[in-house]
């Protein structure tokens, strides 16, 4: 989109993904490079520091609204909740479409006409529920039970669908047709192929599947953490008006229940609706609140540190090694990449900058029919050191790099040591190795001449 190199992958092939969201940091990215400041920590850091902001004025909203339907005190404990919550730290820089989905919800619920809301106002909270509709289609799922509840308790019921909803729906989805039709060059509608591909034809169960339980037995406990007995709490101390924001924590996490591939992050729209009762349970303990209130806060900020800052860093420590390739070794300009990991392990371009001709392994669904499908990475997997001998049988294909997770050294060792690849960099990933993801990154570097040194 800006600087004319890249790699699409195969939902953007398959037209799945809109690219109203990614437009947003194309066009600092654009700024940036007429700016001649594009440099490759800035287009790592600008991004999320974009949504970082975003994130922010949707927290402030949820004070705001909070303050409005009661008080300063039980708006500063659902603030202080939201603010403290580990999930929210994971999650509210990345540039995932779920962040920008939950910074739209809980804007858009700052206009939702709850009772006691001064800022209502149906216009502006139904463009933000389309406009993430647009993002991530999935995105109406939380506001299904909330749309039905302003219809309910609407009086003028046709004057809201004929001069508010479609309206805003006509325009939002032709601003998404528009755009979509300059970059694919065809008119395409990517909600529909979005949600027949996760939907109706549940396909993304090639990506895992889980039980139906699976949010209510792991997935929820895990994002709300150790907020899930406040949250309980404050479920029954919670005003009867609240009673529509607990339907659609409930109503969410059913639904996605019926779908077989569930993830953490998918869910991560609710969590803000959660602080609520939080928040209330907060407001309303006594003698134990200071021990709770440094609970939350500890335990929290220790997983939020650690998830942040040392679990699974070393898919990023990688790549600023790969960068340094290109910036600090000039004469190693021909280097290749090639990256032997469970597929979109790393960051691909926008964390190095430069052409460099990199791959991994690949793994899109089957969207033909197959029986037994496996994609590429499955295949290797399966005899990693025979595939690579029939990938490279000569040495004039070899990349002049390998990047692979520890557990994968062992098993491709007599390939490494016949095609001189030498260990020369090595990076921590995990304290949780499992399966085909290792507790360290190396770095194999293939030597013209010499033997290997084992590091």
């Amino acid at each position: 989109m800006v600087f004319n190199y890249g790699y699409l992958t195969w939902e953007w092939t398959e037209r799945l993904r809109g690219y109203t969201y990614p437009l947003i940091f194309a066009s600092i990215y654009k700024i940036l490079h007429l700016l001649g400041k594009d440099s490759v920590q800035l287009l790592i850091w600008i991004p999320r520091l974009a949504q970082a902001f975003l994130s922010a004025i949707a927290d402030l909203r949820l004070y705001s609204l909070m303050k409005q339907l009661e008080n300063q005190q039980v708006a500063r404990w659902v603030f202080f909740c939201q603010l403290c919550s580990w999930f929210t730290w994971y999650c509210c820089t990345r540039t995932l479409t779920n962040t920008m989905e939950t910074v739209l919800t809980i804007i858009a619920l700052f206009y939702y006409p709850l009772e006691g809301s001064k800022s209502m106002n149906s216009v502006k909270y139904s463009s933000l529920v389309a406009l993430a509709f647009i993002i991530r289609p999935t995105a109406v799922i939380p506001w299904i039970p909330l749309l039905f509840r302003h219809f309910w308790q609407e009086q003028r019921k046709l004057d809201l669908i004929l001069h508010q909803f479609l309206p805003v729906g006509f325009v939002t989805l032709s601003w998404s047709l528009i755009i979509d039709r300059m970059f694919f060059g065809q008119w395409t509608l990517v909600q529909y192929n979005f949600l027949k591909f996760n939907v109706l034809q549940n396909l993304g169960t090639f990506y895992g599947s889980h039980s139906w339980h699976w949010y209510f037995s792991q997935g929820f406990p895990v994002v709300l953490g150790t907020h899930m007995p406040f949250f309980i709490h404050g479920c029954f101390l919670a005003p009867r008006r609240y009673r529509i924001l607990l339907v659609t924590v409930l109503w969410t996490l059913l639904v996605y229940s019926m779908l077989s591939h569930k993830e953490f992050r998918f869910i991560y729209p609710v969590l803000p609706f959660c602080m609520v009762f939080c928040g209330y349970s907060l407001n309303h303990l006594k003698t134990w609140k200071k021990p709770a209130l440094s609970f939350l806060f500890l335990s929290n900020m220790l997983l939020a540190l650690y998830t942040g800052l040392v679990h699974q860093r070393g898919t990023l420590d990688v790549m600023t090694h790969i960068q340094e390739l290109r910036y600090n070794n000039p004469h190693k300009s021909a280097a290749s990449i090639f990256v032997m990991m469970p597929c979109h392990s790393t960051p691909f371009y926008s964390h190095v900058h430069y052409p460099l001709p990199m791959r991994f392994l690949q793994c899109p669904p089957d969207l033909t029919g197959k029986s037994q499908y496996l994609d590429e990475a499955d295949i290797f997997y399966l005899n990693p050191l025979n595939w690579l001998y029939k990938e490279f049988p000569n040495n004039s294909t070899m990349p002049t790099h390998l990047i692979i997770f520890s557990v994968l050294e062992e098993e491709i060792n007599a390939f490494l040591i016949s095609r001189n690849y030498e260990r020369t960099a090595v990076f921590f990933h995990t304290h949780l190795p499992e399966g085909r993801t290792g507790s360290h990154i190396y770095v194999y570097e293939r030597k013209l001449k010499g033997k290997l040194n084992r590091r």
